[in-house]
């Protein structure tokens, strides 16, 4: 944490966590019969709450996006880098919400959660949710905050799907959805990559199926492995090269098998601190929903079907060296949209920072980034004048 808040940031924030006990009904056929949300603002809504933008994060994101949360902080929320006065996504201009989805590690309710049935954590027994069912509750949210209609919807990766599925299943309920670095649903490569994460948490003798909990330990081992697999595939060749190349950490071969390229060192790294931090049945819930988004599904696997029920403007965008998500998805989407005639933007940003290209401070992306949310906020302006 700098000793000075720069003036570019949203400063200090505290999230809220709001209650809901109307049942929520899942994909899955079980439902939610109560569960919380947490979430934080940056900016003020105006008086028409016309300017309200919701971000939905990525999958292992969270509801911190911008911001301290006390002065102790080492880092800002997650997309700092966007969210703030003068930069894209305004605070002068915008009411911006952030959440936590349900299944979640960070507050909302998830397998980490008490279960009011026996006032155990939930762990395995926390129902299978979806990209559906975020959008669902997180219309709830809306509601409470007094949200008619968003200005934008906005996420990139997993988040993009949510901003899509809310063009389709609710089209009245924003303007603009903003799309970056997603598909519309998974390739087999993709679930495959999941699934080996998976398998990883799944078979670590300490996740004592999903109840770890109550063990007083959890899969640190299989949480640092999905994470490895994870960071490799957010990041490209070009990107690796360039930042470790085979560089040894003590310049010459130990002929063993401890760390000795700098890459491994960065990526046990990176996974031990992610398994200190996320919950190892979200990580299941989250990738089972990516896993599972597509829709199409509910119009005979029909893309062009599923979009025709949107009426928003869209802005989508992909970055080049992207494999994970890589810019052939997001032309899918865009071509599909151009075909049914709607308003759409695309931008493919030249790159080499892979997957993880949404949440760095790469000029020409962001600079594209705020002239569209320039854009938004005029209309916001004059709807309101």
């Amino acid at each position: 944490m700098p000793d000075i808040i720069p003036a570019d940031s949203v400063g200090l924030v505290t999230p809220t966590t709001l209650h809901f006990d109307q049942p929520l009904e899942l994909e899955c056929g079980r439902r939610l019969d109560a569960y919380e949300l947490v979430y934080e603002t940056y900016g003020s809504l105006n008086a028409a709450r016309s300017n309200a933008v919701l971000i939905c994060h990525a999958l292992s994101g969270h509801h911190h996006a911008a911001g301290y949360h006390s002065m102790d902080d080492k880092r800002p929320g997650w997309w700092d880098n966007a969210i703030g006065p003068g930069k894209a996504i305004d605070t002068n201009r915008f009411f911006v919400v952030s959440l936590n989805n349900i299944g979640g590690c960070h507050g909302s309710t998830g397998p980490s959660s008490i279960n009011p049935a026996n006032g155990q954590p939930w762990g395995p027994d926390f129902p299978m949710v979806t990209v559906r069912d975020w959008v669902n509750s997180q219309t709830r949210l809306a509601d409470a905050l007094g949200i008619q209609q968003w200005a934008a919807v906005i996420g990139g990766s997993l988040g993009g799907m949510q901003a899509l599925q809310w063009s389709i299943d609710y089209p009245d309920r924003l303007r603009h959805a903003v799309v970056i670095a997603s598909a519309p649903k998974l390739s087999a490569q993709n679930i495959a990559f999941n699934e080996v994460a998976r398998q990883s948490i799944l078979t670590d003798p300490n996740f004592h199926g999903g109840r770890y909990y109550l063990h007083d330990t959890y899969p640190r081992q299989g949480l640092i492995l999905a994470r490895m697999v994870g960071h490799i595939t957010y990041l490209s060749d070009d990107a690796m090269r360039a930042k470790f190349g085979r560089d040894l950490r003590a310049g010459k071969f130990h002929f063993g098998f401890d760390v000795e390229f700098q890459v491994e060192s960065y990526l046990r790294h990176q996974g031990e601190t992610f398994s200190r931090n996320f919950d190892a049945n979200t990580y299941l819930l989250m990738t089972k929903a990516l896993d599972y988004y597509d829709p199409s599904r509910d119009f005979d696997n029909d893309l062009e079907a599923a979009l025709r029920q949107t009426k928003c403007r869209f802005l989508v965008m992909s970055f080049t060296s992207d494999w994970r998500f890589s810019p052939q998805r997001s032309e899918e989407v865009v071509n599909a949209l151009v075909r049914i005639a709607r308003d759409v933007s695309y931008a493919e940003i030249d790159t080499d920072k892979g997957h993880d290209a949404f949440l760095v401070d790469i000029p020409e992306y962001l600079k594209l980034f705020s002239a569209y949310m320039r854009r938004v906020s005029i209309e916001v302006q004059d709807a309101s004048s």
